[in-house]
């Protein structure tokens, strides 16, 4: 079987070393990281995920300030907003959590995002740094930045000689995860929902990256034996079992009989998912430093 990566451990460890060095900020220059969180409307689920990163934020020592506006505010108010963080010293990281209302231009939105606090890492700018090989001054999307430490936790920091597939290219997911596996010296395929062959390609890969949104599609016959596999999916089912109307959540690799074959694989829930917040926490952390003029940690 398997060994089940633990995404939980590793995320407490990050964040941990995050809470380390916002005190040894504060110590040498009396500054707190500043983290604020935009979110527009009423979506539960976007509720708790940014109620979750703000208790985190705080747990990091950060000043964590939340702006949470109603659904039927302008683009040019919310834009209004992100200028005036932009403006505010105190404030070294910017989120707008999404998916936005439909009427919003999200992409605008995060465009306007000073790259140097766009925590999330979603700007051009910052894409385009992570696309040309320079990981020391932009800042880089969470969820691939939390999988690419999985990763390196089995595999060390040289991927040399490698072959590693993902699956998905999504601006906030799959083309950064498959930069950062090739910056790393990963040979990469980047595979999609037009890929002929997908489950032989799937089947090349010591590292395969699942990031479809399409629950238990990967197969157990997907898999090289001996590979490591990163599954990013976060997917809800019926579970009866569980009782009437009940759910729960499963990856985009069908995990039991994924892990007969795998050598090391992520669990869902408990995977990638808690690396995320720890990664914006990061992310934060590395701004306030650089705005700051001093070495940005590393993790």
């Amino acid at each position: 079987m398997a060994v089940v990566i633990d995404g939980k451990a590793k995320a407490a460890s990050v964040t941990e070393a995050v809470r380390i060095s916002a005190e040894a900020l504060e110590a040498e220059k009396g500054v707190k990281p500043g983290l604020a969180v935009v979110i527009v409307g009423n979506d539960p689920a976007s509720h708790a995920y940014v109620n979750s990163k703000s208790k985190m934020a705080k747990q990091c020592g950060f000043n964590s300030i939340q702006h949470t506006l109603p659904e039927e505010i302008t683009q040019a108010d919310l834009l209004k907003l992100v200028g005036e963080l932009n403006a505010d010293a105190s404030i070294h990281g910017i989120l707008v959590q999404l998916p936005l209302p439909k009427h919003f231009n999200s992409d605008e939105v995060i465009q306007s995002i000073l790259p140097e606090k766009d925590v999330d890492g979603l700007s051009v700018l910052n894409a385009g740094k992570l696309a040309t090989g320079d990981l020391a001054t932009g800042l880089i999307s969470c969820t691939p930045a939390g999988a690419m430490l999985l990763v390196r936790g089995i595999h060390g920091d040289d991927l040399s000689g490698l072959t590693a597939v993902v699956i998905g290219r999504s601006n906030l997911f799959g083309k950064p995860m498959g930069q950062l596996l090739l910056n790393a010296n990963a040979t990469v395929t980047m595979a999609h929902s037009r890929t002929k062959d997908l489950a032989g390609i799937c089947k090349t890969a010591d590292i395969l990256v699942a990031a479809v949104g399409r629950a238990a599609m990967v197969k157990g016959d997907w898999v090289k034996p001996g590979a490591t596999v990163i599954d990013v999916g976060i997917n809800r089912i019926p579970a009866p079992e569980k009782g009437e109307g009940k759910s729960r959540l499963v990856g985009d690799v069908a995990y039991d009989e994924a892990s007969a074959v795998a050598a090391a694989i992520t669990p869902v829930p408990g995977g990638v998912g808690p690396m995320t917040i720890a990664m914006l926490m990061a992310n934060t952390v590395i701004a306030a430093h650089r705005a700051e003029g001093l070495a940005a940690p590393k993790f």
